[in-house]
């Protein structure tokens, strides 16, 4: 038996279970995603928009479409698929029908959001308020309408985007099975959203099916010096290959695929000077790209500003707030705070300074004490005070310790004194009294 390498780079025992394999499109869905900073456009590069331009300027009707006996092109087919989800506003339907070009553009935007090049962090209006997502103008693809949703909403709505027979059952998952269905006569198979989330899905084992294994379907919405011409037949032949007949003639081919059943058509590269002419955006998409950004950054100083006003507007109570950050901790807090517990709401129950306030000034206030009066702390506050600001892993005496600290000290004193003598206490059995209770105290911690 081989021996099998494992990742570490130490020998796999014989006998031992393989490695398990890495999820199917794992690895090349990681560097899927557009990832842009807050107000920062999405240039025609990022989307690929001479892609989509000629994806949805096909006008070939091969597909089956939802209107019985009659045939329509991918695009229609797309736009009808959004436009019939269960999830798809009455307002964007009213826009979609009133507007044409918004519905073409929506679609564009949505396609990107089914194959996974715009996640879910992603929003398209600027007046959003949620520290969730990220607000993006895409000037190439928002000609007619300011507001294009948010990625969460398109993908709401394009998993609505069913067939009426797959909302009774489990629609298709695997390119096999829409294969089956196809090749038994059922047009459509799946509805076209839903196999372009299958063939997003199974991108790397299809690669070597397709493709020659250095090419997979997501590759195709990818910034890559190839043509976005050839790139947008091999997508329109897939869906072709998939939805209406595998086996047969495909309206998409090349030369290439008729000589070789089963693979797509192949994509030219590009020389640098061809690359340079592709998804180039306007001066006019630069300017408004810019604009929005503005716009964006305006509002969240306003924003940020009338959340400051209300913050010193409110009266002062007691309240909760997370932990402070390391840097902003006092000299005690040696531990550091898990990751996973950086979310942990602390409840401060003073009622005039909040616990960070509290944090900056003590060292002012104990540098104070000798000049102005303590306030006394209660017990409860002194045992919060203490669990939130000093290590229990230093010793007392390394401790910056204030008025309270010693307070603290006589009140437990007070405590053991009362209780001394008292059943089940024992008497000291040793001479030295004050040394003895000392020791007593220490052992009773």
């Amino acid at each position: 038996m081989a021996t099998i390498i494992v990742p570490s780079g130490h020998t796999h025992p014989p006998g031992w279970p393989p490695e398990p394999i890495p999820p199917v499109g794992y690895l090349s869905r990681k560097a899927l995603p557009i990832k842009r900073n807050d107000a920062e456009p999405l240039t025609r590069e990022d989307v690929q928009y001479d892609l989509l331009y000629h994806i949805f300027a096909d006008k070939t009707g091969v597909f089956h479409s939802p209107i019985p006996g009659k045939m329509c092109s991918f695009r229609d087919l797309y736009i009808h698929a959004l436009y019939n989800s269960n999830k798809c506003s009455k307002v964007l339907k009213d826009k979609m029908v009133d507007t044409p070009a918004f519905g073409v553009e929506l679609a564009k935007i949505s396609l990107l959001t089914n194959v996974g090049r715009i996640n879910t962090t992603m929003a398209f209006f600027p007046e959003m308020k949620t520290a969730l997502r990220t607000y993006h103008p895409v000037p190439s693809l928002q000609k007619t309408d300011g507001n294009a949703q948010d990625a969460p909403r398109i993908k709401n709505c394009l998993k609505a985007a069913l067939l009426p027979s797959e909302f009774k059952s489990v629609p298709p998952s695997t390119p096999e099975e829409i294969l089956k269905k196809t090749r038994s006569g059922q047009y459509p198979p799946t509805s076209v959203v839903n196999l372009i989330f299958v063939l997003s899905n199974h991108a790397a084992p299809l690669a070597n099916i397709h493709f020659d294994g250095t090419l997979n379907f997501l590759d195709l919405f990818l910034p890559k010096p190839l043509s976005s011409q050839d790139r947008a037949r091999v997508f329109l032949w897939l869906m072709y290959y998939y939805l209406e007949n595998p086996d047969g003639q495909n309206p998409f081919d090349d030369p290439y695929s008729r000589m070789n059943p089963g693979k797509a058509p192949q994509v030219r590269k590009l020389t640098k000077d061809e690359e340079a002419k592709e998804n180039v955006d306007t001066l006019e998409e630069r300017e408004w790209g810019a604009l929005m950004s503005s716009q964006r950054n305006a509002f969240l100083s306003r924003l940020v500003l009338a959340a400051s006003e209300e913050r010193k507007s409110k009266s002062a109570a007691p309240h909760f707030v997370t932990a402070p950050p390391e840097s902003r901790r006092p000299r005690s807090y040696i531990a550091e705070i898990p990751k996973e517990e950086a979310a942990f709401m602390y409840y401060v129950p003073n009622h005039d300074v909040p616990f960070r306030e509290q944090d900056r000034s003590s060292s002012h206030n104990q540098r104070s004490n000798r000049a102005s009066p303590v306030q006394e702390r209660s017990m409860l506050e002194q045992a919060w005070h203490t669990v939130m600001t000093y290590d229990p892993l230093l010793d007392s005496d390394e401790e910056s310790q204030d008025e309270n600290v010693r307070i603290e000290y006589t009140r437990r004193l007070s405590v053991i004194t009362r209780l001394r003598g008292r059943p089940p206490t024992p008497e000291p059995s040793f001479e030295d009294a004050p040394l003895g209770r000392f020791q007593q105290v220490q052992s009773w911690d």
